[in-house]
C-alpha cells in the first residue's frame, strides 16, 4: 500500500492506495496533520511507502516523523516523470502541475490534454499527443477573487463562493456571486476555445475543490476527476519506488 501526503496552501490531504485502487481519502488543517497521519497509518498497517507532494509549507520535524516510519519519496522537479518536460523553467513548475500532467500521460497516453485544476489558484496545464508537456497558464481562484474584492475596496463583503443560477446581480451579493462565477466560466471557456483552435482533437479534465462550482456551466464537453492530482501522485509514487 501507498499513502500520499499533498500539502496545500490551506489543507493537508492523505489517501492510501492499494495499486491503483483509492482505499482511503481524508484531509485535515495543518496544524492537524500529525494527529491525523498517526490516525491513518495506524488504521493501514500495510502501508509501505509514502509521496510527500508539498506546494504549501511542511516542517523538517513532520517530514521527519514520517521518514521515521516508511520509505519516504518527497516529490521534486527533478523526480523521474512519465513525459517530456518542455517548460522552459522546470525549477519553478509546481510538483502538483508534475503530478496532474503524469495523470494525464498514463491515463490518456497518445492524446492532446488539457489538465484544468480549480483550486486556490486555477491551472491550466497541456500535454500534446506526442507525450510533451508544453505548459499553460496560472489564475486566481474562485477564493482568492471573492477575497481580493473585499480586500482592495472599502465597501465590498466577503462572500463564500456560490454557483448564482442567473446573470444579471440585483444586489450587491448577487452581483459579486455572478461577477466571480461567470467570469471564471467565461475564463475556462475561452482557454478551451484557444486550445481547440490549434488541436482539434482534446481531451479536457477539470479537477480541483472548485470543480463542482463550474462542471454543469461549461459549454464544453469535459471529464471531471476528484482524484486525479492524487492519482497522478500514487503514478509518481510508483514511478520511483526505486529512489525511496
Amino acid at each position: 500500500m501507498n499513502l500520499i501526503i499533498d500539502v496545500g496552501n490551506t489543507l493537508v490531504k492523505l489517501a492510501v492506495f492499494d495499486n491503483e485502487l483509492l482505499s482511503l481519502k481524508d484531509s485535515c488543517l495543518k496544524v492537524d496533520f500529525l494527529s491525523t497521519f498517526h490516525k491513518v497509518s495506524n488504521a493501514y498497517p500495510n502501508i509501505k511507502k509514502v509521496l510527500v507532494s508539498s506546494v504549501g509549507n511542511f516542517s523538517e520535524g513532520e517530514l521527519l516523523e514520517i521518514k521515521n516510519k516508511y520509505k519516504v519519496f518527497v516529490l521534486t522537479y527533478k523526480g523521474s516523470i512519465p513525459f517530456k518536460n518542455n517548460y522552459a523553467s522546470p525549477n519553478t513548475l509546481g510538483v502538483d502541475r508534475i503530478a496532474l500532467v503524469s495523470a494525464a500521460a498514463i491515463q490518456y497516453p497518445n492524446k492532446n490534454v488539457l489538465i484544468i485544476d480549480a483550486g486556490s489558484c486555477i491551472t491550466y496545464d497541456f500535454l500534446n499527443s506526442d507525450n510533451q508537456y508544453l505548459g499553460g497558464a496560472i489564475s486566481p481562484g474562485l477564493t482568492i477573487r471573492y477575497k481580493s474584492l473585499n480586500r482592495f475596496t472599502e465597501k465590498l463583503p466577503l462572500l463564500d463562493p456560490k454557483k448564482p443560477n442567473y446573470f444579471i446581480g440585483d444586489t450587491t451579493d448577487s452581483s459579486i456571486h455572478v461577477g466571480v462565477m461567470q467570469g471564471v466560466i467565461n475564463e475556462i471557456d475561452g482557454f478551451i476555445t484557444l486550445y481547440k483552435e490549434k488541436h482539434k482533437e482534446l481531451t479536457i479534465i477539470l479537477t480541483g475543490g472548485d470543480a463542482h462550482y463550474l462542471l454543469d456551466s461549461l459549454k464544453n464537453d469535459i471529464f471531471a476527476s476528484s482524484n486525479f492530482l492524487l492519482e497522478g501522485l500514487n503514478y509518481l509514487l510508483e514511478h520511483n519506488k526505486d529512489t525511496c
